[in-house]
């Protein structure tokens, strides 16, 4: 197998949502705050908003339509302003001599702004957003446009990221190989390899472990 291209994931996958989250989020934060039109806990919804979509985080607490509409509103026009370091080892990936392609899913503005205050934009061929409150595209599809595209085979590329249910389980679907990344090291079943460091990608292509 050779290995020529990587599909990365932006959210917790470049960099640590929870390092901006709370500043990102807080006109949105502080709506729910004032209101009860929702169930479940707030902390809990607050730690699901750093690593979900707002459509599910607002589903699985039963947001009423009124509180969704006015935070899909908010989080329309959200930006965030400042520098974002990502993951020191994020230098690791862009040291690997493949193509790298950028999916993440999110609000246009909101995710855009990550990607160029993260400065990460000129590592990637092509940056996708799939924002969910404009398209009903999903990461699947967009993987399936970049192996036609390219005319990669499912052995050729590598899908990295954090959500076994998003990314993952698109690459999947697929038949690509999944590389979940995650920090705390909790593996999961649904990936074909997880790693706490970018540093192992190079040791799992080379041993053709992925």
């Amino acid at each position: 197998m050779s290995i020529k291209a990587l599909i990365l994931d932006l959210d917790n996958t470049v960099f640590p949502v929870p390092s901006i989250g709370d500043e990102l989020f807080q006109p949105l934060f502080d709506l729910i705050r004032e209101r009860n039109d929702y169930e479940g806990d707030f902390e809990d919804i607050k730690r699901d908003m750093m690593r979900k979509p707002f459509q599910k985080v607002a589903k699985e607490y039963a947001f009423s339509e009124q509180l969704t509409e006015k935070g899909d509103r908010i989080l329309q026009d959200l930006v965030y302003e400042k520098d974002i370091p990502p993951f020191p080892d994020f230098a690791e990936v862009r040291a690997l001599p493949y193509k790298r392609f950028l999916v993440t899913t999110g609000y246009t503005k909101m995710q855009q702004s990550k990607v160029e205050n993260l400065g990460i934009r000129e590592y990637f061929e092509e940056v996708h957003i799939v924002d969910p409150s404009k398209t009903n595209q999903t990461k699947k599809d967009i993987f399936q446009s970049i192996l036609e595209r390219y005319k990669y085979k499912t052995t050729e590329v590598m899908v990295i990221g954090d959500d076994p249910e998003s990314e993952l389980k698109a690459g999947r679907e697929l038949g690509i190989r999944t590389v979940l990344y995650t920090k705390d090291g909790a593996f999961s079943s649904g990936a074909s390899h997880s790693i706490v460091d970018f540093g192992q990608l190079k040791e799992l292509i080379a041993q053709n472990k992925v």
